[in-house]
């Protein structure tokens, strides 16, 4: 028999916020994450700003010596995994510790250790690398790390798959406790991309906005005016189980995650397949899963980035699936990469956690700095201000580089 997963813990931070209340609490008021680069010198950089996390000290979740072995993106996952584990209630012992795995991924991983070691063995030659480069580094660390400080002995892995990565990580933890190979996945991703070589990369590449002088409106999904995304950091984790164990501990369900799709593109190194035709399949098998038909879903959470191809197409997608339903307004969609940045890799947690939100809450988060339109994309993305409404079910999108998609379906909890 297939069993039901549901979220018990949320860790979210970004941006807006360094807790997941502080995270929705910014996104409804529409404030903005993003701000000129701080952490290292922009001269010479086309573009000068991100959305970094703010007032952030690893030493309040990790002692001095164990963090100088880790990259930004662990210490995030740290920071959110405490805040999800904390809110979930749940306490991991001898007793049910091989029962608990973790999954969390990142697109890229220690992107600031290896430019970190690199100048130093420029400086002083290899002898001054750390002995702790590598696994400070490496993508599988966060999940490694996470299931060392809370002693979880379930499956432990990592995804990289781009900008899809932690969307993958929520689905294939889901998939773990519904064939009973765990009755916890403590789930999600995490990214600290926002590094002289990250935020160069992606400029050389075209793939950023270049709004220097107004980086709070510079992020911009669905308007005519639209110019490319803006990086962000952070993480999102989200605490699953198996509904009969969080029935029987008596935990606080948040909500069900009831349906999960994947495609790929086959097309692209970056651009989306013509017509959104990847996202579209990779929606379409999330509702699958889930036995739910397009009139039954309430609220997209869209990958929605503010460049200019890939929001046309997304939109393109979600209007042949949903029809009238979404040409007519009745869909509500929001992106809230508007507020936050694009996590790249850590998006998809990010997203999935403010999903779950909105279902709890009842309200839609806006989309911001929607001013004007594209008028290929004229569906109801929530401008400017929340919307409330009756939401049941809701979708979140993710979409990465080299095509791979992914789309988890939530369900409100009525129990």
């Amino acid at each position: 028999m297939t069993r039901r997963v549901v979220v018990t813990g949320i860790g979210l931070m970004c941006g807006v916020g360094n807790t997941a209340p502080e995270v929705w609490r910014n996104l409804l008021a529409g404030k903005s994450g993003m701000a000129p680069i701080s952490s290292f010198d922009t001269t010479g950089f086309p573009v000068t700003f991100a959305a970094e996390v703010k007032n952030f000290n690893p030493l309040d979740f990790i002692e001095k010596k164990e963090s100088r072995k880790m990259g930004r993106f662990i210490h995030f996952a740290l920071a959110a995994s405490d805040e999800a584990l904390a809110n979930s209630g749940l306490k991991i012992g001898p007793a049910n510790a091989e029962r608990v795995g973790v999954h969390i991924g990142s697109g890229i991983g220690g992107f600031d250790v290896i430019e970190r070691e690199h100048s130093a063995m420029l400086r002083g030659g290899p002898r001054k690398i750390s002995p702790f480069f590598i696994p400070a580094a490496i993508v599988n660390l966060a999940a490694g790390q996470v299931s060392i400080r809370y002693g979880a002995k379930g499956p432990n892995e990592a995804t990289a798959t781009a900008c899809t990565t932690s969307a993958h990580s929520v689905g294939n933890a889901y998939r773990t406790i519904e064939r009973g190979d765990a009755d916890v996945m403590i789930a999600g991703g995490a990214e600290a991309a926002i590094t002289p070589m990250g935020v160069g990369g992606f400029a050389a590449m075209r793939a950023l906005s270049t709004r220097n002088n107004d980086p709070e409106h510079a992020c911009r999904p669905f308007d005519i005016d639209r110019d490319g995304f803006v990086v962000g950091e952070g993480a999102g984790i989200l605490i699953l189980e198996d509904l009969e164990h969080a029935q029987a501990r008596g935990a606080t369900i948040l909500a069900e995650i009831v349906g999960y799709g994947m495609s790929a593109d086959a097309y692209h190194i970056t651009s989306m397949a013509p017509e959104g035709e990847g996202c579209l399949r990779a929606m379409r098998n999330a509702l699958r899963s889930a036995n739910l038909e397009p009139a039954q879903v309430d609220y997209i959470n869209a990958h929605a980035t503010s460049t200019p191809l890939g929001d046309a197409l997304e939109t393109a997608a979600i209007k042949t699936l949903f029809g009238e339903r979404a040409t007519s307004h009745q869909l509500l969609i929001s992106s809230t990469k508007s507020m936050t940045g694009h996590l790249l890799g850590g998006a998809g947690g990010l997203e999935a956690g403010i999903t779950i939100l909105a279902l709890q809450h009842q309200i839609a988060p806006p989309t911001a700095n929607l001013d004007v339109p594209d008028p290929a994309c004229n569906l109801n993305y929530v401008p400017h201000t929340p919307q409330p409404a009756k939401l049941e079910v809701a979708l979140s999108n993710s979409f990465g580089f080299g095509g791979t998609n992914g789309a988890l379906v939530f369900r409100r909890w009525n129990g």
